[in-house]
């Protein structure tokens, strides 16, 4: 069986968390819990003919006052970066971090997903910042952990641009 290790990145409470939960358990808490350090899960997909072990670490949500570490991007396949679609502070976290892990990495997948797509109507990152995004050759995905929507298909197609090497077509807002 094939292991690979992904990174989720993103700010401070933007749901990496609840977004691994609820695609490892299919659960979702409204309980929040501040990630300390990094929290590793495993799940088995199968991409076309390949089982492919994930391990997904969750790493502590970035801010003023706490950097993402790059030893824990070490050896990453790939990564994904998290915003919350209510706080367009997030947007400008993963900007940065995306930074901070092409330049650990180099080139290798990554993909993005606007969290709490259930509370669209409260968004304040909009489609001209989406689309600024795509421009910079961005995969950018939407989903809700609470409802579960986008979920599969994120960590599908991350896996499927690690083993394949291009990404699933997405959708639009």
């Amino acid at each position: 069986m094939i292991q690979k290790k992904i990174c989720m990145l993103g700010g401070f409470a933007v749901g990496k968390t609840s977004l691994v939960r609820r695609f490892v358990t299919n659960v979702f808490s409204d309980q929040y819990h501040t990630t300390i350090g990094v929290t590793v899960e495993k799940k088995t997909v199968a991409i076309k003919d390949h089982e492919v072990m994930l391990m997904l670490w969750d790493l502590y949500g970035e801010d003023e006052f706490q950097k993402v570490r790059d030893s824990y991007l070490r050896g990453s396949s790939a990564y994904i970066v998290v915003m919350d679609g209510t706080r367009r502070g997030t947007l400008d976290t993963a900007l940065a971090l995306q930074q901070t892990a092409a330049r650990t990495l180099g080139s290798v997948p990554f993909v993005s997903i606007i969290n709490k797509a259930d509370l669209q109507t409260e968004w304040e990152i909009d489609e001209g910042a989406i689309e600024q995004l795509r421009a910079r050759g961005w995969t950018v995905l939407f989903g809700s952990a609470k409802l579960g929507q986008g979920v599969e298909e994120l960590f599908r197609n991350i896996t499927t641009q690690i083993m394949h090497g291009s990404p699933l077509p997405t959708e639009r807002l």
